[in-house]
């Protein structure tokens, strides 16, 4: 008698359209008949053979305050995969240093201890095509989305998870509070010693120089 028999994966209807012979679940299929053979040996060099397991590198690193607002700016404070409004990250922050029983913030980013704002709002550079899956790591392959999306997205490749890029935004629709930043840092000078707000305030300052006018006040500050 099969042991096997009944839990045998061709004994399992697939429905229709079938895919392509060479499609992981063929070769796991494959991989699973073969071991209910008894052959260890063909299950593992079919998927070693057809659905490989590929390290990826380390891909990484940290963007300067004055790298990432470039992006930001350029891309107009959109999410590029959902097309969603960011938020510049010195508002953010700025939130939570001077109101945190409504805008809470964990330095760790602990999910139980930080606003959902910090997530879904708060904006990071992404590579469309990963680093660790051949693209280039330099602005033409960099996007503004979500800290959230940012973390879905991984190393996956936006056709294997189904997403696309959208166009990015107009600066003059929605600047992503950068412009109201910038006036409150310069008229509250206290919060300008928070490193991590001067951080941004310089950046957002000085990138926003090359598209905007920036009031004089604000740029001697």
């Amino acid at each position: 008698m099969d042991l096997h028999a009944e839990n045998r994966w061709d004994a399992i209807p697939i429905q229709e359209p079938l895919p392509p012979m060479n499609h992981p679940v063929h070769v796991l299929r494959g991989a699973c008949n073969a071991l209910s053979s008894g052959d260890v040996k063909r299950a593992s060099t079919l998927i070693q053979e057809h659905y490989p397991f590929k390290p990826l590198g380390n891909s990484g690193r940290k963007y300067t305050a004055s790298e990432c607002t470039r992006v930001f700016i350029r891309d107009g404070f959109l999410d590029r995969y959902s097309g969603d409004r960011l938020i510049f990250p010195g508002v953010l922050r700025l939130l939570a240093k001077v109101i945190p029983d409504a805008v809470p913030f964990q330095l760790n980013w602990k999910m139980s201890e930080t606003h959902p704002a910090f997530w879904e709002l708060f904006p990071t550079i992404d590579h469309v095509v990963p680093v660790a899956r051949g693209g280039a790591d330099d602005e033409s392959n960099w996007v503004s989305t979500s800290m959230l999306r940012n973390s879905a997205k991984s190393n996956w490749t936006l056709e294997e998870i189904g997403w696309q890029l959208v166009a990015p935004g107009d600066l003059s629709d929605w600047d992503g509070l950068l412009g109201w930043f910038l006036g409150y840092m310069d008229g509250e000078p206290e919060h300008q010693k928070d490193p991590y707000l001067r951080k941004w305030y310089r950046a957002g300052k000085a990138q926003w120089a090359h598209v905007m006018p920036v009031p004089a006040e604000v740029m001697e500050g």
